[in-house]
């Protein structure tokens, strides 16, 4: 949950400070000189967006978001992109931001043998 209200945080600040809310100005905020072009490179590709590309707010579009952080911890700690745990970050969002967008809008549920939308 601390990593999706540092996002949006920082998003807040950026645009306090007029300054773009993109990958390569985050990750530079977040790790100073830790955010090389290389580590940048390897969040931009592993969550496939551009670092310069405004990104949206958190809490409305929050898929691209999910994959940034899920990129960043990857890239931090060494653990497969893979590995890292959906859930627990798409429970993390839901509590940091309860009025926002569901993220998993979109999924089927299997309800009696058949699926059936979720409308929320």
């Amino acid at each position: 949950m601390k990593l999706w209200l540092r996002l949006e945080r920082t998003r807040r600040l950026f645009g306090g400070q007029c300054k773009r809310f993109c990958i390569r100005n985050v990750l530079k905020a977040w790790f100073g000189g830790e955010a090389t072009d290389d580590m940048i490179w390897e969040v931009c590709h592993l969550c496939e967006q551009e670092g310069w590309n405004e990104l949206p707010l958190p809490s409305l579009y929050p898929r691209k978001h999910r994959e940034l952080l899920r990129a960043i911890v990857a890239v931090r700690t060494g653990i497969s992109f893979w590995k890292i745990n959906l859930r627990a970050l798409d429970s993390a969002y839901s509590q940091a931001f309860p009025h926002s967008t569901p993220i998993n809008v979109n999924k089927k549920k299997r309800k009696n043998g058949t699926n059936h939308t979720i409308k929320q």
